[in-house]
């Protein structure tokens, strides 16, 4: 479910559509994030200013699952917000805004054995949008050659898919927000009224990408 996404947009125009007050980093104008790969996101900084910084993609995963691994990589995508593995970061301290340009999820081609990626967007200009994100600093072993590290890590929501995605992916789709009023509801409302916004995005807003259907690598 959506492990990678495409970011095409300049620094100026995140920081601009995320009113972004402080920004310390250094990013290119197009990328595909993969999971662990680093990614902007926008947070409240500690002292209550909004900044775009970078973080993992990853968040901890559940106890549970790593019995007997070495390695945690991370959970990129959150279905179930009522567990309280992830209750504890849906306050308004741990949510962030993720952008993206385009997300993929693997389709099956015709006549191949291998699955491919079909990409969706807002439209075929692939404006600039946001997952709802959850974020903290973790320390953990995410690869075994890395060791134990502390880090910057965040996921985004999940919920059912849209019209558009479900052919595709049957069972779920990213949180998107495209709306500076569902910016700011993520950013700043108690958890029970932004949680409201973990809904799939209306079927005429967005678009599987006709052109961007490549193999999976």
């Amino acid at each position: 479910m959506c492990n990678l996404f495409n970011l095409n947009m300049t620094q100026a125009e995140i920081r601009k559509l995320g009113h972004v007050i402080r920004d310390t980093i250094n990013w290119p104008d197009a990328t595909d994030i993969y999971p662990d790969y680093p990614a902007p996101i926008i947070r409240q900084g500690t002292d209550g200013v909004r900044e775009l910084v970078t973080a993992r993609w990853g968040m901890p995963t559940p106890p549970k699952f790593l019995e007997g691994k070495k390695t945690d990589p991370g959970v990129t995508n959150i279905r179930n917000v009522s567990s309280p593995h992830w209750r504890r970061w849906l306050g308004v301290e741990n949510r962030c805004l993720v952008p993206m340009t385009s997300f993929s999820e693997y389709k099956t081609i015709p006549g191949q054995a291998r699955k491919g990626l079909a990409w969706f967007a807002l439209d075929e200009s692939q404006p600039l949008a946001f997952f709802a994100g959850i974020w903290t600093n973790w320390t953990s072993t995410r690869k075994v050659k890395e060791g134990p590290v502390t880090a910057d890590i965040f996921a985004f929501l999940t919920t059912e898919p849209n019209a558009i995605v479900k052919p595709i992916h049957e069972k779920a789709m990213p949180v998107i927000l495209t709306k500076p009023e569902e910016f700011e509801v993520w950013m700043t409302a108690p958890a029970r009224e932004a949680l409201k916004l973990q809904r799939p995005l209306p079927d005429d807003e967005l678009m599987l990408l006709p052109d961007k259907v490549k193999p999976a690598a």
